[in-house]
């Protein structure tokens, strides 16, 4: 099989919201990887060893190896699947609203944190999902709470959800 049409492989950690995005994404596309966990607790960290500096410089998760190269950063995956296996769509055909959904994924994706799921919403869920886990008070953001939980019974949500991953701690389990 040729590294063009070998089985993508995603380098991910249970907990990260950057690799909870591109996990939504591929499973949004219908597309089947190998997932290979890189704890960043364990042993100092997983992602500081030799193995994975090789692969992945910037030693962070995520890292895909997909049509033979290796793609980091959260959104730069998600815009080369979205460049090279266009359905179903993330960002509209509009150009208007689609450089719209590049920036408030971007807003969020980088700072903070509808139902046609775009990039902007796969960015969207992993931060609740952080303020959350920090007991950050959702209260005063009705409208992003009840977008979050429509997102949430997506069956691609719940099969990208940190608490079924292969490497989730079995206390942490769904």
């Amino acid at each position: 099989m040729s590294a063009a049409a070998a089985k993508p492989i995603l380098y991910s950690y249970f907990r990260s919201s950057c690799s909870w995005r591109v996990r939504i994404a591929l499973a949004l596309k219908g597309i089947s990887y190998d997932l290979v966990p890189v704890n960043l607790v364990k042993d100092g960290g997983q992602q500081f060893s030799a193995e994975f500096k090789a692969l992945n410089p910037m030693q962070q998760v995520p890292a895909l190896k997909i049509d033979g190269i290796t793609l980091s950063q959260s959104l730069a995956i998600i815009h080369y699947l979205e460049e090279t296996r266009p359905n179903p769509r993330l960002l509209p055909q509009d150009p208007k609203k689609r450089a719209q959904v590049r920036m408030i994924a971007d807003h969020i994706a980088s700072g903070i944190q509808p139902l046609q799921v775009s990039m902007a919403d796969l960015c969207l869920v992993p931060q609740v999902a952080n303020a959350e886990r920090f007991k950050v008070d959702m209260g005063p953001y009705p409208t992003i709470t009840r977008i979050n939980k429509a997102l949430l019974e997506l069956e691609a949500f719940k099969v990208s959800h940190p608490s079924r991953q292969p490497d989730t701690p079995a206390e942490l389990r769904a």
